[in-house]
């Protein structure tokens, strides 16, 4: 079934989406690094625990480092090859910080380690299909990068009836899904039939935008017949956003500060469907992503299946390398994305795009101070009032900022890239609920120690009482003695 809607949500913007770079090419799936690099630090700052040692031989799917729960997806090795360093490395994070890294060697061997023969997904369990997903270390791959077997169990455990898939991909430049859905389509449905039955919804709506009309085509003609509808969203960022796009496809608003499963509705990513497939039909873990590389800068710009730990470096020399006049490289989309600190961060499995951005894209202006001319306000998709926020942020108010909202920020960058005077409104917020979190963290610290301190207060003060108690009853245990002694 195939449904068009029209405008789904108040706010948004068109960017120009430079899709064409890359939209019409198929994906190249033979990228091969010579070393990958594999952090043991994940973004969200947990961290995994070595399986391995320098010298170890292992194989294309072996389980190399776990967490300490299953908040914390765990890692496989990416290629076949040696152990040759286990050391701090440059990771993603802005700062350019390090963290402990396992340094892999290649071998050449593009196989997978060990063969599981293919399962028969139509007689499989959900708590199998959970477990397998547990083990192979799928997380989401929009860009959250949240463990999918939690994020299955709890949707069972909210009793969601209805599972969105995100097709949308809003963000400009990026067609890794709209690839991935043209060449993986039929294990896209699959990967959905899968998460319908571990999460117990009842149906399936996958959300595309109306710029990928193939990919619209395809998964359409391979769910005719079943409780999975495509469902085509006009091109409007921010799209991609899972509250936006739920509101688009289902016409529900998800509460501020709700999850979507308050509402019955479990959100996953197309790629991430994908990888569930294959973690419960072939038993293979996620070590892999499609990665988009474009932009006038780079020389090749294409779609490449891309094994987790290759560096910035490595892959764009793959793609022809990019030109002088490049003046930014960014991981992700270019409204959304990081600033790529170093050619030799590696891509972890949150990394959807690298960009090589050349000045005439960047397209910066010099700042000025706000005209409050309100297209800030006219595009927030969260309905917010951008340059209000902004000016409490600017004075360090930082309780008038979040009474204002900045919390429901979701930093799509809309705002910054509509205003005239080009301030950098997004800068602003991110500092602001950095602080906002920072205090509030203190605030929980302050307060635990507070009941500590009164709990050992109650404590010694019972233990006083007891105390008390027990040196009194001694004249009389003595008095019991002597009376049974001359009895």
């Amino acid at each position: 079934m195939l449904t068009v809607f029209g405008r789904p949500f108040a706010g948004g913007i068109h960017p120009p989406t430079y899709k064409y770079l890359t939209k019409s090419e198929k994906s190249s799936r033979h990228f091969l690094p010579k070393k990958v690099y594999l952090s043991l630090v994940l973004r969200n700052g947990s961290p995994l625990t070595p399986l391995v040692s320098v010298g170890d031989v292992v194989k294309k799917g072996e389980l190399i480092a776990t967490g300490l729960n299953d908040m914390t997806a765990p890692l496989h090795s990416s290629v076949n090859g040696v152990v040759v360093e286990i050391k701090p490395h440059i990771t993603t994070h802005p700062g350019m910080h390090h963290s402990p890294t396992i340094v892999i060697e290649t071998d050449g061997n593009r196989g997978w380690g060990t063969y599981h023969p293919s399962t028969a997904v139509n007689r499989i369990s959900s708590e199998m299909i959970i477990e397998r997903v547990r083990g192979a270390g799928v997380v989401g791959l929009g860009g959250a990068g949240f463990p999918t077997a939690k994020k299955i169990e709890f949707a069972r455990k909210a009793g969601v009836h209805t599972l969105v898939i995100n097709g949308g991909e809003c963000e400009p430049y990026l067609t890794c899904d709209d690839r991935l859905m043209q060449e993986y389509g039929a294990d896209v449905i699959g990967g959905i039939r899968l998460l319908l039955k571990a999460t117990g919804a009842e149906q399936a709506i996958i959300g595309i935008e109306d710029n990928k009309r193939e990919a619209i085509e395809f998964l359409s003609s391979l769910c005719e017949e079943d409780n999975i509808n495509v469902e085509v969203v006009p091109s409007l960022y921010p799209m991609g956003s899972e509250r936006h796009l739920i509101k688009a496809v289902t016409g529900q608003t998800v509460p501020l500060g709700k999850l979507s499963t308050e509402i019955g509705i479990v959100v996953n990513n197309v790629a991430t469907a994908k990888a569930v497939y294959h973690a419960v039909r072939y038993q293979h873990p996620l070590v892999s992503r499609m990665v988009t590389v474009s932009g006038l800068g780079v020389e090749t710009p294409m779609n490449v299946d891309v094994p987790i730990g290759t560096t910035v470096r490595e892959l764009l020399a793959y793609c022809g390398g990019f030109h002088p006049s490049t003046e930014r490289l960014i991981l992700g989309g270019p409204m959304m994305g990081s600033v790529v600190t170093s050619p030799d961060v590696p891509l972890d499995k949150s990394a959807g795009g690298l960009l090589a951005l050349t000045t005439e894209e960047m397209n910066e202006r010099e700042r000025q101070s706000c005209i409050r001319c309100g297209q800030c306000v006219r595009v927030c998709p969260m309905g917010l009032m951008p340059f209000k926020i902004a000016s409490f942020s600017r004075v360090s108010d930082f309780k008038g900022a979040e009474s204002s909202g900045v919390n429901h920020c979701l930093s799509c960058g809309a705002c910054s890239y509509i205003c005239p005077s080009s301030i950098p409104l997004v800068q602003f917020f991110q500092h602001t609920k950095g602080v906002l979190r920072s205090r509030k963290m203190q605030e929980d610290k302050t307060e635990r120690v507070r009941q500590l301190r009164d709990a050992k207060v109650i404590r010694m003060a019972k233990e006083a009482e007891l105390k008390k108690a027990a040196k009194a009853a001694k004249p009389k245990r003595r008095r019991q003695r002597r009376d049974k002694e001359v009895s």
